[in-house]
């Protein structure tokens, strides 16, 4: 290696560095042992047998499950990072340096597919997550764990913050940060491309297909076409289609079904876990961690989409100007602030819509709802029809319904209530060891970051490599959120330091 690629990679590193405070080391350490804390915590649940799946198999075969979760998860939340962040960027600048990742690029950005993998890949973290649920979650809170007091087992067990800080950690924050500044190494595997080919078999079976039904929906009430790179649908292809959403009307139907009618009548590990808590409390718990789940989800993308936008067009309400004074505040730091405290609240929400919709129905007994096979129930035992449900109601519809109608979800108060939330959560450092681990990932798997192979944005432009250039109508009706405009390839993101708004990089121009 030549001294000169060593010194331009070393400037790089420069570039993204952040100045370490006493105060900042003292939260990566706090954080780092609290989530050290947090998996023996969770291990030891697994091996005293309470938890479902090391109850009905063993401790080893749930742990080594969970593991493989975690694992899988981690590639699927920062190969988005880079699906994401790619598309504006000229494939022949990292072809032949990196096969793999143009192989994923081929696929993913071929007519309308990066919509399919964002689809598939929200039902995929959803499923994930209630596995690592059904792995960590305790069936009896009472049971002793390494002789813990009470207190410290209902935050860390029963209230999942244990979960929490390690599904975090390690299977999403840590490979999105290396992932949104190393876009190109961090695909360049076969196992991002099975990923990838994954999510679109998940979308092509056609359970999240309702999901473009609300999509066109969206689209007729706002009075914004979305934008297609392919031809429309016609014949058998016309009919397979919505073939499919009509069958994912149906899934989704008989999810709904099942989860409301178990909640009425006490069914769920909810009636198992809190039974003094009436079954009318739990379907209302059910519906608000949803709405949260969605209004998060939502807020991601109207922040990205209005961040573009002039600051006097931003806020149109009086908790949409409060909401963009705090989310804008000083050099825009909040925006990635907001997206930190985000990703802890929704996981927060996924556990606890996890263990709501978890059945409590023993097979054989002559209770099987809807009178299903034992089979059958054995599998709802587990809950993924919330999986369902949350990823269609709780995700994509909020997603979708943001990139239609930025603007009303800045101004709703409970945008306001919640940004502070997240903004408190990021800011207690719970996650902050996710940095440190990202740095020593990086270290170890030698991934670089993109500018050193394919430059920075203004480096493209000068080099006749200019990005593709892409409006905010073409996140109408997609899952993207702003992300190709949020973050350039080769430069600073809401993982790494402030988004620049609109007005901001028109000032400097």
């Amino acid at each position: 290696m030549t001294e000169v690629k060593v010194t331009k990679r070393e400037s790089h590193d420069d570039a993204h560095d952040v100045k370490l405070t006493p105060f900042l080391a003292f939260k990566y350490i706090a954080s780092i042992c609290l989530l050290c804390f947090s998996i023996i915590i969770v291990v030891a649940l697994i091996f005293t047998g309470n938890t479902r799946v090391s109850n009905e198999t063993n401790p080893w075969v749930c742990l080594i499950v969970m593991i493989l979760a975690v694992v899988w998860l981690s590639m699927i939340e920062g190969q988005q990072a880079s699906l994401v962040g790619l598309p504006p960027v000229d494939p022949d600048l990292y072809k032949d340096t990196h096969p793999i990742t143009y192989k994923n690029a081929a696929l993913a950005f071929k007519g309308d597919n990066l919509d399919r993998y964002l689809m598939g890949r929200q039902f995929m973290v959803l499923l994930v997550v209630f596995v690592i649920n059904q792995c960590g979650n305790p069936l009896d809170p009472s049971v002793d764990v390494l002789g813990l007091p009470d207190g410290v087992k209902l935050v860390f067990l029963d209230i999942g913050l244990g979960m929490i800080i390690f599904t975090c950690i390690l299977g999403q924050l840590t490979t999105q940060v290396n992932a949104s500044h190393c876009m190109i190494d961090f695909i360049n595997n076969y196992f991002a491309l099975f990923t990838l080919y994954t999510a679109m078999a998940v979308e092509f079976s056609g359970v999240m297909h309702s999901s473009y039904l609300i999509q066109n929906v969206l689209s007729m009430v706002s009075g914004k076409p979305i934008q297609s790179n392919e031809e429309p649908k016609s014949g058998f292809t016309f009919f397979f289609f919505w073939a499919r959403v009509l069958m994912s009307l149906a899934i989704l139907g008989f999810c709904l079904a099942v989860t409301l009618s178990a909640l009425f009548n006490g069914q769920t590990q909810m009636a198992v876990k809190y039974p003094n808590v009436p079954n009318g409390v739990s379907v209302f718990l059910f519906f608000f961690f949803m709405a949260i789940v969605g209004m998060l989800e939502g807020m991601q993308i109207a922040f990205f989409a209005v961040a573009k936008l002039p600051a006097e067009e931003r806020g149109t309400s009086f908790f949409g100007k409060k909401t963009c004074d705090l989310l804008f505040k000083g050099n825009g730091e909040n925006l990635p602030g907001f997206m930190i405290g985000r990703q802890l609240t929704v996981v927060f929400s996924f556990f606890l819509v996890a263990s709501i919709t978890g059945l409590n129905i023993t097979p054989g007994e002559g209770e099987n709802i809807f009178g299903v096979s034992d089979g059958a129930q054995a599998f709802l035992n587990y809950g993924f029809q919330g999986a369902v449900i949350t990823t269609i109601l709780a995700s994509i519809t909020w997603q979708l319904a943001a990139s239609a109608f930025p603007l009303a979800f800045l101004n709703n108060p409970v945008t306001y209530i919640l940004l502070c939330i997240a903004l408190f959560l990021e800011w207690t450092g719970l996650s902050a060891g996710a940095w440190v681990l990202a740095r020593v990932m990086k270290k170890v798997t030698k991934l670089q970051y993109d500018e050193v192979y394919v430059g920075t944005p203004e480096e493209r432009l000068a080099n006749n490599h200019a990005d593709k250039e892409l409006t905010p109508d073409q996140d109408v009706g997609h899952l993207t959120g702003g992300g190709f405009t949020g973050h350039l390839c080769g430069s600073h993101d809401a993982l790494d330091g402030p988004v620049k708004s609109k007005d901001a990089i028109d000032a400097a121009a």
